[in-house]
């Protein structure tokens, strides 16, 4: 619990706008201890629920799906990929890598999540993509089951 805890007071800090020093005041305000790995876990507790009462909304940890049926397409393809082996990062963060490395020179810009494109014509280049690495590898989109 202490490594996870520390990790979402970091993620809530960093949410509302909390740098080192000022966390690290808070912290030597709320409980009398500047470093995070020397409190209990109650101490840890008291510094979180300040976090909260300032707008900290932690995440159940679970993204949301992607917004569109298109790039719900994209992260299944993606996912297919990486069950066949094809890829060194199957998770969200390697897709997103993959769609800056692959497309940032030509867009010019590629956000940092593609859940946050809405071009569909960027998009569909990232599908097409995807689906002509699967050829390559022959592996079978059995598009009669993909996205059920």
């Amino acid at each position: 619990m202490t490594a996870n805890m520390i990790r979402t007071i970091h993620v809530g800090c960093r949410q509302l706008g909390i740098d080192a020093d000022t966390r690290h005041d808070l912290q030597m305000r709320l409980v009398g201890k500047a470093s995070l790995s020397d409190m209990s876990d109650d101490e840890r507790k008291r510094i979180l629920d300040e976090l909260k009462a300032r707008g900290f909304r932690p995440s159940s940890g679970k993204r949301p799906k992607a917004p569109r049926a298109d790039l719900r397409l994209v992260h299944v393809l993606w996912a297919k990929l990486g069950h066949a082996g094809e890829l060194k990062d199957p998770t969200r963060r390697g897709l997103n890598k993959f769609t800056q490395k692959r497309f940032g020179e030509a867009w010019g810009f590629v956000p940092a999540d593609i859940d946050v494109l809405r071009d569909h014509d960027k998009i569909d280049a990232v599908l097409q993509a995807l689906i002509q690495w699967g050829k390559r590898a022959k592996i079978d989109f059995d598009w009669s089951r993909i996205g059920k």
